[in-house]
């Protein structure tokens, strides 16, 4: 019995584990921050910069030849890619939100 539970215990904690790397790996952008980027890119736009080839899509890396926009009060980057508005996490440079 008490090897059934230690044998119990330790799959909760592996399963915890991996419960809090998926929350780490998945990105959620509140809407209250879409909402200050939005407000931003109206007060602020910027020009799109043309990538051919590139797909937008979460994950996706942007090229170092983009510059990336601090936005106050948002932790995340943005810049305009083929006419797309994206959110990029700054330190991987990664596509976070695509916003339409």
């Amino acid at each position: 019995m008490k090897r059934y539970l230690m044998s119990a215990a330790a799959a909760i904690v592996l399963l915890g584990g991996a419960g809090v790397a998926l929350a780490d790996s998945t990105v959620v952008v509140q809407p209250e921050q879409e909402t200050v980027v939005r407000e931003y890119i109206k007060r602020e736009p910027l020009a799109s910069v043309n990538l051919l080839g590139v797909e937008l899509k979460l994950g996706s890396p942007v090229p170092d030849k983009v510059e990336l926009r601090e936005v106050p009060n948002v932790r995340y980057r943005v810049a305009v890619i083929n006419d797309e508005t994206v959110l990029v996490d700054p330190d991987t440079r990664q596509v976070v939100e695509v916003l339409h």
